[in-house]
């Protein structure tokens, strides 16, 4: 019989690890609710074309990477490739937008068909900010203050630089579209196979080729911020004056572009040089036509999304990971003869009364050397044997597994006390 097997790219996530993915989510989940944004939450199956509509027909996402399947009824459904289209839906499906702000935000699995390297799976998993019915750049500024603060938290900020651009308005990109078209036309012997393609259908995303060939020919473009339209040019400067007073650094990228058409004004990435290839950690920008796109009112809007695995990649290349995420126990219980129950009592105690204190029973019998030798094995620092003496005199013996202190028989009221110091 065959081996059954995960999914390439679809991998497991064990015990060992998730300790530390609980700490990255728990973090982020602090920062940004600080901030005021609630979390919503939306299914992982879409109609296809949610995202044929959203993303566009003519991207990679649609025509490569999207698994989509016809359900049993021959609708055609999708598996999320990002978060942005389905979050829009549900707050476009729910009545959140009209005449409203909203600050969400969501986290979970996304789903894309590409070669599985580190850093990027074919199960992946993000966590995305979006605001919506606010159209200044304050609203931008707050979402990179914000990221630049969990950087501060979890202590990478040394290691990601914040990159920013503004796209312009939809007539402003069309027009610089135009330009470069007709500048790389005349130039298609000198363009990289991907860059050929995306010239019909996508050229601005030509401006992020990673063909060195195809970058040194962008060095004669035209540029982007020469065809800005006035609204557009003081967002951007607001924008800026707003970092430049919280002390937040930036790099304009005038080739920063995003994967996705709805994008338009401001757009930004944090980047890192300590993972490779794989540099981005979190990105984003503005979308202001998007939920008109999908059939809503006109409502401005801007957000972002970083994924996990790269984040947790970087967080372990840099050794910035806090000690103890992976201890799971930090009381194990002994039963020594026919005192399960009291034993049980004094675990139920202990966890009713100092809630923040993980407590495990042994189970599954043994003499006390064996259970012992699982209490130090479970990286505990305290034991505590409930014996027949002890269940009888309602007390407990409280045994210091890391530190070189005598162990003590105590009342279990006595026992909670000391647990607690």
């Amino acid at each position: 019989m065959k081996k059954l097997q995960a999914i390439r790219g679809m991998n497991d996530l064990l015990p060992t690890d998730s300790a530390v993915w609980q700490y990255l989510e728990s973090t982020i989940a602090d920062v940004v609710q600080s901030y005021g944004y609630q979390e919503l939450r939306f299914p992982i199956l879409e109609p296809t074309e949610l995202f044929k509509r959203s993303i566009g027909e003519v991207t990679d996402i649609v025509e490569k990477e999207m698994y989509t399947f016809d359900d049993r009824n021959g609708d055609s459904l999708t598996m999320r490739p990002e978060g942005t289209a389905s979050c829009v839906r549900a707050c476009e499906e729910h009545g959140l937008l009209y005449n409203q702000t909203q600050r969400v935000w969501y986290h979970g699995p996304m789903f894309r068909y590409e070669r599985p390297q580190k850093g990027r799976l074919r199960q992946f998993h993000q966590i995305g900010v979006e605001t919506f019915g606010m159209q200044g750049p304050d609203i931008d500024a707050e979402l990179l203050l914000m990221t630049a603060r969990l950087w501060r938290e979890l202590g990478i900020s040394d290691a990601v630089t914040l990159q920013i651009n503004s796209l312009g308005s939809s007539d402003a990109r069309a027009t610089y579209r135009a330009a470069l078209v007709e500048y790389l036309s005349a130039r298609k012997d000198q363009l990289d196979d991907d860059s050929l393609r995306r010239l019909d259908s996508n050229p601005l995303r030509i401006l992020d080729s990673k063909n060195s060939t195809t970058q040194a020919l962008l060095s004669d473009a035209p540029a982007l911020h020469d065809y800005l339209d006035d609204e557009s040019q003081l967002h951007f400067n607001q924008l800026k004056a707003i970092l430049d007073a919280a002390g937040i650094a930036y790099e304009v990228n005038s080739r920063l572009v995003r994967g996705l058409d709805y994008y338009g004004k401001t757009v930004f990435e944090w980047v890192t040089d300590k993972l490779g290839a794989q540099g981005t950690v979190c990105a984003g920008g503005r979308y202001d036509g998007l939920v008109e796109q999908m059939g809503g009112k006109p409502t401005p809007a801007v957000g972002f999304a970083m994924g996990v695995e790269r984040l947790i990649l970087l967080l372990q290349e840099l050794e910035v990971i806090p000690e103890g995420l992976s201890q799971s126990v930090d009381v194990y219980v002994v039963a020594m003869g026919d005192v399960l129950a009291p034993a049980f009592s004094v675990a139920e105690q202990i966890r009713s009364r100092l809630p923040h204190l993980r407590v495990m029973n042994h189970c599954g019998g043994g003499n006390f050397k064996k259970q012992m030798k699982k209490a130090n094995a479970s990286g505990a620092d305290f034991a505590i044997i409930v014996g027949e003496d002890e269940a009888a005199n309602g007390q407990a013996t409280l045994k210091y597994l890391r530190e070189d202190r005598p162990q003590q028989t105590l009342a279990v009221e006595q026992l909670l006390v000391a647990l607690q110091d």
